[in-house]
């Protein structure tokens, strides 16, 4: 009786256990089968999401960002962050499907002026292969062959910064801060310094009609236009010029920083020293500028030591300082106006400064920044700026000019400027 009440409980454990183990592995089983159809799930929407025409047909809405690239918003965020990705995208679309071709010389042209206007810089700039070619390539930045007019670049439009004494251009009324408008007609595009330049030094010996615009301000984009015919030729201009004024004071006109410009200045330094010179004016108004190293070289005949500018790049600031070389100590009034330009501006910064001299006249134009050309693989090239200049204090030149000490005349005043330079640096000696 008891071995019979055994073996039933026995007989009931076993068909319970097996009850549970049945029942565990049909919950386990479960959960597969869930996995399974959640990883089908998964599977056939990202094959839906990527196919947007079967989505859409299937009544599925798709955002149009997804609907464009087919990917999530940050993963379109990430892919498509640069220009060249969506240029792709719109090209491979015409490729595939559209019934026209794509004149690739006209879009690039296009594309690649409204790329460099989209920057914001003023002086940037694309040249197509002809235009670079005709214009930029060969031009000479240093050279007064042409039409008796010193160019500079003004928010990236070339315009009149000096106008040669006894030229054909002065007889014909051009006038300092005149805008180059159109050469021989080709109005197409704005005309630049270099491009000018390379244009003339291309026409020497021939005719040719400039037409010109006469701004109200120099940040107007409409003024009185007039066009000259006017001879190319090389005029022979003296960069700097020298002179005593009375007994003590010796009078430096330095109109561009060409590449032998430290040298000249140093010329002419010793030469009014040797006539009894006991001050100096150095007047760079309407100089446009030109070699970064020919103006530090140039601060470095009256700086001894310290910073001379500070180039902020991409990279960070770096600085550049005096040479050593310097050949006077003698009181030195530097003479600016709305038309020094670029490193001119450098110029006079580094002296003013150093305290190494008094600046008298109006705040300089504002043009700190240095502005590269660099050829492209296909033809062509893009203008850009690369860096700016600082003073040796850290001002930022770029927009805000080089404001002298003494402010002196209204614009155009040179008679007053240069007197009350002349009378400072008079004071001056016996002060150092």
């Amino acid at each position: 009786m008891g071995a019979s009440r055994r073996n039933s409980t026995a007989n009931a454990k076993k068909v319970t256990a097996s009850i549970r183990e049945h029942a565990r592995n049909r919950r386990i089983a479960g959960v597969l089968i869930m996995f399974i159809v959640v990883v089908i799930a998964f599977v056939c929407g990202f094959a839906l999401r990527s196919n947007v025409q079967l989505t859409e047909l299937l009544g599925f809405s798709v955002g149009s960002e997804t609907a464009a690239t087919g990917k999530t918003t940050k993963q379109a965020k990430t892919t498509y962050d640069a220009i060249s990705a969506r240029v792709d995208e719109v090209e491979d679309i015409l490729g595939t499907y559209s019934m026209d071709d794509v004149d690739l010389p006209r879009a690039t042209d296009s594309m690649l002026a409204d790329l460099m206007k989209a920057t914001g810089d003023p002086y940037a700039e694309y040249y197509d292969q002809q235009r670079y070619e005709s214009y930029i390539k060969e031009s000479v930045s240093n050279g007064y062959k042409g039409i008796g007019v010193l160019f500079g670049d003004y928010n990236g439009r070339a315009y009149a910064i000096d106008v040669l004494a006894g030229s054909e251009a002065q007889a014909k009324g051009v006038m300092k801060g005149d805008f180059i408008e159109a050469i021989n007609g080709d109005s197409e595009h704005t005309w630049s310094a270099s491009e000018v330049i390379g244009a003339l030094g291309k026409l020497e010996g021939e005719d040719v009609v400039v037409t010109w615009m006469r701004p109200i301000s120099m940040d107007a984009d409409a003024g009185t236009e007039f066009a000259t015919t006017l001879e190319c030729r090389e005029y022979d201009a003296v960069n700097v010029e020298s002179s005593m004024v009375g007994e003590d004071v010796g009078y430096i006109r330095l109109r561009q920083i060409t590449s032998n410009a430290t040298e000249l200045v140093k010329r002419a330094v010793m030469d009014l020293a040797s006539q009894g010179a006991q001050a100096y004016v150095l007047d760079i108004r309407d100089n446009p500028g030109g070699y970064l190293t020919q103006s530090l070289d140039t601060a470095s005949l009256f700086v001894p030591s310290g910073t001379l500018v500070g180039i902020e790049t991409l990279d960070g600031v770096n600085t550049r300082a005096a040479s050593g070389a310097t050949i006077t100590t003698l009181p030195l009034v530097v003479l600016v106006n709305g038309y020094t330009s670029s490193a001119a501006e450098v110029l006079a910064a580094a002296l003013q400064d150093n305290q190494r001299a008094t600046t008298v006249g109006q705040t300089t134009m504002g043009k700190g920044s240095v502005q590269v050309v660099r050829e492209l693989t296909f033809g062509g090239a893009i203008r850009y700026t690369a860096a700016y200049y600082l003073t040796p204090t850290g001002r930022q030149i770029n927009g805000n000019g080089i404001t002298p000490e003494l402010i002196v005349g209204a614009a155009g005043d040179d008679d007053t400027q240069l007197l009350v330079s002349i009378d400072t640096a008079r004071s001056l000696i016996g002060e150092q």
